[in-house]
């Protein structure tokens, strides 16, 4: 398994280095943080389900949460932890928010070279709190299904994102009725099957295009037709195009110089 090239932890956040492809044990924090992408693209991992974070993206875990992290090209990845009486602020469960151009300065002031003493920290701690909660959060969370039959469709789906099999098709794999299934969908995901594949399509093209791969490769990879029809679900999503993602996720911010120690 790969490991952080190099690593640094500290009481209140941390930088990992990951090569593409690494994979973090499986962990918790006695407190919650916040955990950003500098460049490259996150995979967050808990029992809720799958957290997708590109650069424009900032991921909450709770504290006591078991998670882990997996890197999707060479990332820089920035971990806040925030206070008992901040935390209370944010979600009791994990999510993702969009990242204002403040917030992700702060994040990376936090985790740079710059040593701040205990009052300006406090201050900056709030700034980002405050504006996350004017974030909304984002739809790059791909639930994980209970019943054993959605198991089994996310389980195709998951091999082959670009399987275009209707809800029926699915169903007389699994061995459940499209109907039933549709309902499952919608009591224990919230959304519709059409929602949930789509979801699960772009996580699939973020990591894709993390990897370096060009927009018109990634839409046929992921089920789509034609180029603009994946272009056009990609903004409505992300926010931004396939296009100037990747060359965001690719440039990103330059890393510090790091002693490497036991990695989060």
């Amino acid at each position: 398994m790969p490991v952080a090239r190099q690593s640094r932890i500290w009481p209140s956040g941390g930088v990992h280095l990951w090569p593409s492809g690494s994979t973090s044990r499986s962990h918790s924090h006695p407190r919650g943080h916040l955990v950003y992408a500098a460049s490259g693209v996150l995979s967050v991992h808990t029992e809720h389900g799958t957290w997708v974070v590109p650069a424009n993206r900032v991921a909450w875990v709770p504290a006591s949460s078991p998670h882990h992290h997996r890197a999707h090209g060479d990332t820089d990845m920035r971990i806040v932890f925030l206070p008992a009486s901040l935390a209370r602020r944010a979600p009791d469960r994990p999510a993702v928010f969009l990242a204002s151009g403040l917030a992700r300065e702060v994040l990376l002031a936090l985790t740079g070279s710059r040593r701040f003493d205990r009052g300006a920290r406090a201050r900056l701690h709030r700034v980002l709190v405050d504006e996350l909660r004017e974030a909304h959060e984002q739809p790059t969370h791909l639930p994980e299904p209970r019943d054993d039959r959605l198991r089994a469709v996310a389980r195709i789906l998951g091999a082959d994102p670009a399987d275009t099999s209707s809800l029926a098709v699915l169903g007389r794999q699994v061995g459940a009725g499209a109907r039933t299934l549709s309902r499952l969908f919608h009591d224990e995901l919230g959304m519709t099957f059409y929602e949930w594949r789509t979801q699960l399509r772009i996580c699939h093209a973020l990591v894709l295009l993390a990897e370096g791969h060009d927009t018109t490769r990634v839409a046929r990879a992921c089920g789509w037709a034609n180029p603009s029809g994946f272009i056009a679900a990609f903004t409505a999503i992300v926010g931004t195009t396939p296009g100037r993602h990747r060359a965001g996720t690719q440039a990103g911010a330059p890393g510090p110089h790091l002693a490497t120690i036991a990695t989060d």
